[in-house]
């Protein structure tokens, strides 16, 4: 599972051909041992928990990424790499 982004401790992932269980574009979030799944482009939490604050920080991230989020996504679809995104700073 490739890391597309890191920032405040939180970590992006995005995972290859991982259509089949939600169906939806997403990507896969950790943080201090938590873990969640948030969908792309809106932001909402899918599954799992992370602290609020964190998750208004990654919804900010999604917004502004949400081009490059997509265009990850379709490649991961199809099994291609994906590319790193910048980390908010």
């Amino acid at each position: 599972m490739p890391t597309i982004s890191m920032f405040y401790g939180i970590i992006v992932r995005m995972l290859f051909m991982d259509t089949k269980q939600h169906h939806l574009p997403h990507i896969h979030v950790e943080y201090q041992g938590m873990k969640a799944v948030i969908l792309i482009p809106d932001g909402e939490l899918l599954e799992g928990e992370l602290p609020n604050k964190k998750l208004r920080i990654l919804q900010a991230w999604i917004s502004i990424h949400e081009e490059e989020l997509m265009a990850d996504w379709t490649l991961a679809a199809n099994g291609e790499p994906v590319f790193p995104i910048e980390p908010l700073r």
